[in-house]
């Protein structure tokens, strides 16, 4: 890798976690090896852990509060500048096969950004078989990584909450990526590590996930059975925000039965939890990465539209639409295309085919929003055969996106 290879990689890494590109340049890298740039700023060292898998120290950079450098250090500064000029660029580690390796706060913090990287990845990306193999991976790197270290009783639960976090982040994938059988797989292997971590956070969200899986499944009771069990954690019981978003995926579930009442219901209520929510309360990524009112809207979106509620599904597409993050393009994608079909249950032909076709072609390639598209022409020709709006949105699908 070359200086400015690896200046463009940590960039990459920088916007992933800030959200801004980063203004690493060749110079910047020079600084390093010659070790005129001891100690990077924080957000560029978890950057560069990221792309070359190893800790600032074992890179050789020398902490702000640490006066002098190691031999051992110097070692590892020279190995790094050795391996910039060859083909390959990675870093010496010390050989501790010998014994075990004791794990600290500062591995959980680095485990924790790598899971924030994956949560970054799936919402660019989302549904990708190398998402949900990245994140597979991580879990066994983390169970590896407990099983031949030592730690505190403290450290050991964020270890299995950390890897609890890979996995639920797989089984995601699978079910944004309709790859069902490997979600439920995932499950197992979530619930199990969030059981040992004692983290009701990191519970909640694998349970939460399991009714979203069931429910895209067809199977409401086994759907609402599973929500339940997250809306009944503690952390649901302390902040009204992850109490919003257990009621406001049971109100998804509820759709499926055509349970009107039982939908405003569960609305009303995540409405009220997202209004006595603290805002800028400390919280896991995963839930503040994504959940606001937006993403309220857009459940309750997906609600009455599993209701024949065409018009309140409207009403909700729109706002959820003005409201979403710009960073989360394929949940717009979805939420455009639920707004299309709530139309569409209107007799809005029209209309409906032009909000389909506001979908940009990066991300109709989601299986998700390929799915949507097909069973959106499908349902238009049911219902308008042979108009003229089905058969422009049937060029339109074959010439942009190859969906008939």
């Amino acid at each position: 890798m070359t200086k400015a290879e690896l200046a463009r990689e940590v960039n990459s890494e920088i916007e992933i976690l800030t959200g801004r590109p980063g203004t690493v340049s060749e110079r910047t890298v020079h600084n390093w090896l010659t070790g005129a740039t001891r100690w990077p700023p924080a957000k560029i060292r978890l950057a560069i852990e990221v792309v070359l898998g190893r800790s600032p120290e074992e890179l050789g950079f020398v902490p702000t509060n640490r006066t002098r450098t190691t031999p051992e250090e110097e070692v590892r500064r020279r190995d790094f500048i050795t391996a910039a000029g060859g083909t390959a660029l990675a870093a010496a580690t010390t050989n501790t096969a010998s014994r075990p390796r004791r794990i600290g706060t500062a591995d959980i913090e680095r485990l924790q950004f790598r899971f924030a990287e994956v949560i970054a990845s799936d919402h660019r990306l989302g549904g990708r078989p190398s998402i949900e193999s990245h994140a597979a991976s991580l879990v066994e790197e983390v169970v590896a990584l407990e099983e031949h270290s030592t730690a505190t009783q403290r450290i050991r639960s964020a270890l299995y909450a950390c890897a609890a976090s890979f996995a639920s982040s797989a089984m995601w994938a699978a079910i944004d990526g309709r790859r069902f059988d490997a979600a439920l797989q995932h499950h197992q292997k979530a619930a199990h590590l969030a059981a040992m971590s004692g983290d009701s956070g990191i519970q909640f969200r694998i349970w939460s996930h399991a009714g979203s899986l069931y429910r895209h499944l067809g199977r409401p009771g086994d759907a609402l059975a599973a929500n339940d069990v997250a809306r009944t954690l503690p952390i649901a019981r302390r902040d009204p925000l992850f109490a919003s978003l257990g009621h406001a995926r049971h109100a998804a579930i509820h759709g499926l039965t055509g349970d009107t009442n039982a939908v405003r219901r569960s609305l009303g209520h995540a409405q009220d939890a997202l209004d006595r929510a603290t805002a800028g309360a400390p919280r896991p990524v995963w839930i503040t990465a994504f959940y606001d009112q937006a993403e309220l809207d857009s459940l309750a979106l997906a609600a009455h539209l599993s209701a024949g509620n065409w018009e309140d599904a409207e009403a909700h597409a729109h706002r959820s639409l003005a409201g979403r993050r710009e960073s989360m393009q394929r949940s717009r994608a979805i939420t455009t295309v639920r707004l299309a079909h709530a139309q569409l249950g209107q007799g809005d032909f029209e209309h409906a085919v032009s909000t389909a076709m506001a979908i940009p072609t990066e991300v109709s390639g989601h299986p998700r929003v390929t799915g949507m598209l097909t069973a959106f022409g499908t349902r238009l020709d049911d219902l308008a055969p042979r108009s003229s709006s089905a058969m422009a949105w049937t060029e339109h699908a074959r010439t942009t996106w190859r969906i008939v």
